[in-house]
């Protein structure tokens, strides 16, 4: 009886010891529904942008010209919903980690969160200031690749310090921006894609598998 029970037990405890190493190392308090709050975020992002563009463009058919401060409001109405939608996907995905951390009785911001945090901001930082520079000179078309695409890289490269499953969403992102680069000019639909219904997708994968 007892040479039965004992594997049973040291199974349990092999599990839990790796449970344990595996927390030391990894973040696993990203919440799915997180992923689905920034999906949301950006398809409004989209929504917004894809308006504001019609605008531009009605008001040309109907006057027959822009002017150099036309298309400088334009860049500045586009950037401004750009940093409305980062600023309330960030907060409401902070929000929802902060709650399942909070629920595992873990810390928000320890070794490991750090860690994932360094690892997807490199990247990240990195290709803000690639887009920029195109910015700058006026290269709009390859923006929305650009931001796939590095945004995919950051989370490739912080799948070593969270859940494993972030590297797929990361490839997706790469893939989708690669290409968006060979049918310039569908970029917000890109963006919408990528930043919207994958996140949605992968948030409720992730909800469903690891907090359902």
């Amino acid at each position: 009886m007892d040479a039965h029970i004992q594997p049973s037990g040291s199974l349990q405890d092999i599990k839990d010891i790796r449970r344990i190493m595996e927390r030391s190392s990894r973040f696993l308090s990203l919440s799915g529904l997180s992923g689905v709050a920034a999906g949301v975020c950006a398809i409004a992002g989209a929504i917004a942008g894809n308006g504001i563009l019609k605008n531009y463009y009605g008001t040309y058919n109907s006057g027959g010209y822009f002017s150099g401060d036309d298309f400088s409001k334009l860049k500045l109405r586009l950037l401004g919903v750009a940093v409305v939608v980062f600023v309330i996907a960030f907060a409401s995905s902070y929000y929802f980690t902060w709650r399942k951390a909070k629920k595992q009785g873990v810390p928000m911001w320890d070794h490991t969160s750090r860690r994932l945090a360094w690892n997807m901001m490199l990247p990240l930082l990195t290709g803000a200031a690639f887009i920029l520079g195109m910015l700058r000179y006026d290269v709009w078309m390859f923006v929305a690749p650009a931001s796939l695409i590095f945004y995919g890289l950051a989370l490739v490269n912080a799948s070593k310090y969270t859940l494993s499953d972030i590297r797929y969403l990361g490839y997706c992102e790469i893939v989708l921006g690669i290409l968006n680069m060979f049918f310039i000019g569908y970029g917000l639909w890109f963006w919408a894609i990528g930043f919207g219904v994958l996140h949605i997708i992968y948030g409720v994968v992730m909800w469903y598998k690891y907090e359902k």
